[in-house]
């Protein structure tokens, strides 16, 4: 499992929702004791951590909020602190499988400390110290110190965690209102000043209010502390419905809040009271649109390959249609066509064929998108050319392939008379319909890039010839709207580095970000081909806006789809909105890639008219 200090390091990291509510939601009444059903009723509580991995928390939390021996007392279990801790860490433990994590939940122990209180700061980390204890010998993997107001009682906490074990991840929050403050009317600058010198890897905000108010709130802290920042919303503010307390705000609002986190500075994204597995679901999809791509081991991608002396390398002009006109800089027309589900490619045949009769130079073939179960994308690319007679592009993704089988199938696509691959890491399988599916990437794009280039010079991964060397051409994919595209542009070079032969966008709807990214690769020295995707409703252009990873949809054309109010309207003006791109780009790019959403190719045909 990879740790908590690396996925911080390279990841945004999704936590898990509430638990309290969540439990209240599922009939548990109010006056019940959370924290004690560890003991009476771990199913139930290792049913909802379950729920939470599924919809694809990196990290779910204890059912020990207030399991402190002062909240425990008013149940009479202040004896049982460590039991119901220890368990609440073993139930979550068992539920989480083999890649999520355990944070141990601690938070403030519900009575006054000094000065205020009569409860002595030693009696308070005393308290936290008792609680800790149990989670640690539980075997959580980090602690999570949440929904503190004083933080003269949160330094306590700080100190128990840290006399019992120094170097366990630790992770401190606050909770703020509506003006992003502490509760305490404290300041979050005395909050940041006064733990600068504790030994805490994140600090971070939830509860209270909802992800608006947490995102101004972020917005002022982000200018305060050079540590990660954590950020767990309300699901807004309760609602009184019929007696019961319900939380209104859906799981497509979080999830847009959650990307605007990410973009301000968060590095921890999850919820808190109100938020469930759908709206942590949701989450996941925008977090995996917006994260960074991981840079994994490439083997070697710097080295020089150098054909045995018996293998001729075919020339780039050469390898295949595609590629000849994009040696030539004529410009090129490919449309995106999606396996099927089920084991007739009749209509991607009926469609490629009507596509090649307009003049398409070829037919692009996800692999597994979003990952999905469809028929193989090596198998379609096969029937399409062999049936039609147009060239295929095939995605090929690192996701479900080690590096035998990757070198296995493009030895295969290359005999089966394919010339065209497009190199990519794959989306995870969290992202899809199988979230515990096993992903596989010994590699990611770049090494794979490399892969082929190798096989291309008559040489496999490990430098023994293979005898006749293929001879594929090989695209890439690139994100003018990363998050962070420094380190694109990175991953770019080193692409190119690899073998890299031309690049494909992912969707363009802001021309301003691809002219910016059009700068920025001037020096690159190989073909970008540009993603059009024309929309098909208001709902579809929020989609591609909020789970797209860079399809950053301005707001002007989401108004325009807004506006639409049947089918047949938002096709037609995603038609032209698509139009309206194509002739922007048209003489700035090698080509354009097409995609028909929904299966729909009739616009594409009024796009290139």
């Amino acid at each position: 499992m990879k740790a908590f200090q690396d996925r911080l390091r390279d990841e945004v990291i999704v936590f898990d929702g509430g638990m309290g509510t969540y439990l209240y939601e599922k009939g548990i009444y109010i006056n019940t004791c959370f924290d004690e059903l560890n003991l009476t009723n771990p199913d139930l509580v290792a049913d909802i951590h379950r729920e939470y991995v599924q919809a694809g928390a990196d990290v779910i939390e204890t059912n020990t909020f207030g399991a402190n021996r002062f909240k425990l007392a008013a149940y009479g279990l202040e004896s049982r602190v460590y039991e119901i801790n220890r368990k609440g860490a073993e139930i979550a433990k068992h539920a989480a499988g083999e890649t999520t994590l355990i944070a141990g939940s601690v938070g403030p122990l519900g009575v006054q400390i000094e000065p205020i209180g009569k409860l002595s700061f030693r009696e308070a980390q005393d308290a936290f110290e008792e609680q800790i204890k149990g989670l640690l010998d539980g075997g959580v993997d980090l602690i999570i110190l949440e929904t503190f107001s004083l933080v003269t009682e949160l330094l306590r906490a700080i100190r128990a965690t840290r006399a019992l074990d120094p170097s366990i991840p630790l992770i401190a929050q606050v909770t703020v209102n509506d003006d992003g403050m502490l509760l305490s009317g404290a300041h979050l600058e005395s909050f940041v000043q006064e733990t600068a010198g504790e030994a805490i890897d994140v600090i971070g905000l939830n509860c209270s209010v909802g992800p608006k108010a947490m995102l101004e709130a972020l917005e002022a802290l982000k200018t305060l502390t050079d540590l990660p920042i954590s950020v767990q919303p309300n699901a807004g503010a309760p609602q009184n419905v019929g007696g019961r307390n319900i939380y209104m705000t859906s799981p497509e609002y979080i999830a847009e809040y959650a990307k605007r986190f990410i973009q301000t500075g968060a590095t921890i994204v999850g919820g808190c009271c109100g938020t469930t597995p759908g709206h942590i679901r949701a989450i996941r999809r925008a977090v995996q649109a917006l994260q960074p791509a991981t840079r994994m081991d490439h083997p070697a991608v710097a080295m020089h390959v150098t054909a045995p002396e018996t293998v001729k390398v075919v020339p780039q002009q050469e390898k295949s249609r595609l590629s000849n006109k994009l040696v030539k800089k004529q410009f090129v027309t490919l449309v995106e066509l999606v396996s099927p589900k089920g084991v007739s490619p009749a209509a991607q045949v009926d469609k490629a064929r009507r596509l090649h009769h307009f003049g398409i130079d070829a037919i692009n073939i996800p692999d597994g998108p979003r990952a999905s179960a469809r028929m193989s994308a090596l198998a379609l690319a096969a029937i399409l050319q062999r049936e039609v007679g147009i060239e295929a592009v095939l995605h090929f993704a690192c996701r479900d392939r080690n590096v035998i089988g990757m070198q296995s199938d493009l030895l295969g696509a290359w005999a089966l008379g394919l010339r065209n691959i497009l190199a990519i890491t794959g989306d995870p399988p969290k992202l899809g319909n199988y979230p515990q599916a096993t992903a596989v990437f010994d590699v990611d794009a770049i090494g794979l890039t490399n892969i082929i280039n190798r096989l291309n010079h008559g040489l496999d991964l490990a430098g023994n010839p293979i005898g006749e060397p293929t001879a594929l051409s090989i695209g890439v994919g690139v994100n003018p709207g990363a998050i962070n595209l420094d380190e694109e542009l990175r991953r770019l070079d080193w692409k190119v580095e690899a073998g890299a032969e031309y690049m494909i966008t992912q969707p363009v709807f802001d021309i301003r970000i691809l002219e910016k990214f059009q700068k920025r690769i001037a020096g690159v020295g190989i073909p970008l081909i540009c993603g059009i995707w024309p929309l098909v409703s208001f709902r579809n252009a929020e989609f591609m806006n909020n789970e797209v990873p860079g399809a950053s949809v301005p707001a002007d054309i989401l108004e325009r789809m807004r506006r639409t109010t049947t089918k047949e309207e938002g096709f037609l003006e995603g038609v032209r909105i698509a139009r309206e791109t194509y002739a922007h780009v048209r003489d700035g790019v090698a080509g354009v890639q097409l995609s028909a959403p929904m299966g729909k190719i009739e616009g594409i045909f009024s796009i290139l008219e």
